[in-house]
């Protein structure tokens, strides 16, 4: 197991910043462990003690609304997760689910609030990346109840390929009903959409493979909603 923070290959630019005595608490006050595809990382609902660091792998962000469950947005490691419902409320207000096989650090919040306080270029960049995620999320609420159908998945595409997977030819990492869920749509309309780019050669399908073969079009999709 790898215990010394420092030299974790999966640091993020905010955990570089450290001081010699934050990592050495870091590395004494955090736990390790893999999850499977499916497991719960985060339930909504339970009291928060850690802060939660997802070091490889991808999950997603869903909670239990009036009617059913959402899921808000896939986030891919290295990140943060959890983090305004650890400080802000103290229990979940959401659940992280496992996506693909991951790799999770547990840290303790109350050793977490410290390295805080000691390190202001950390602190620093935790804020700036709460404040990114604010953004995309207010960005996705107006596109999600603005845009049609078609739209919204060549945002989905398009992201998968560009923040995600950092290739144009990728396998989803979801269902089609979850996909449907992300996009605010039913499972029968993702599968018609696909289809239809698929004929207009926009992308290329093979079961739940995926190759991007016009970003072009899709970007003006996208941008016409």
């Amino acid at each position: 197991m790898q215990n010394d923070c420092k030299h974790c290959p999966f640091n993020t630019r905010a955990t570089t910043m450290l001081s010699e005595e934050s990592f050495g608490q870091l590395s004494d006050n955090h736990l390790e462990l893999k999850f499977k595809k499916g497991d719960t990382i985060i339930k909504q609902g339970m009291f928060s003690t850690n802060v939660v660091f997802l070091r490889r792998g991808l999950a997603k962000i869903h909670l239990n609304g009036p009617y059913h469950e959402q899921i808000v947005r896939l986030v891919k490691a290295p990140t943060y997760l959890g983090l305004p419902t650890t400080f802000g409320d103290k229990v979940n207000q959401y659940s992280v689910t496992a996506v693909t096989d991951t790799d999770v650090c547990y840290i303790d919040v109350n050793i977490f609030q410290k390295i805080l306080n000691e390190n202001r270029d950390f602190s620093n960049e935790i804020i700036v990346e709460l404040c990114q995620n604010e953004l995309e999320s207010f960005k996705r609420c107006a596109n999600r109840t603005q845009k049609q159908i078609r739209g919204n998945m060549a945002d989905a595409l398009l992201e998968f390929a560009e923040n995600i997977f950092y290739s144009d030819i990728f396998t989803l990492p979801i269902s089609q009903s979850e996909l449907a869920n992300l996009v605010d749509t039913s499972r029968e309309s993702v599968s018609r959409v696909l289809s239809e780019f698929d004929k207009d050669g926009l992308i290329a399908i093979s079961g739940k493979n995926i190759e991007l073969l016009n970003k072009k079009s899709l970007r003006l999709i996208s941008q016409n909603g």
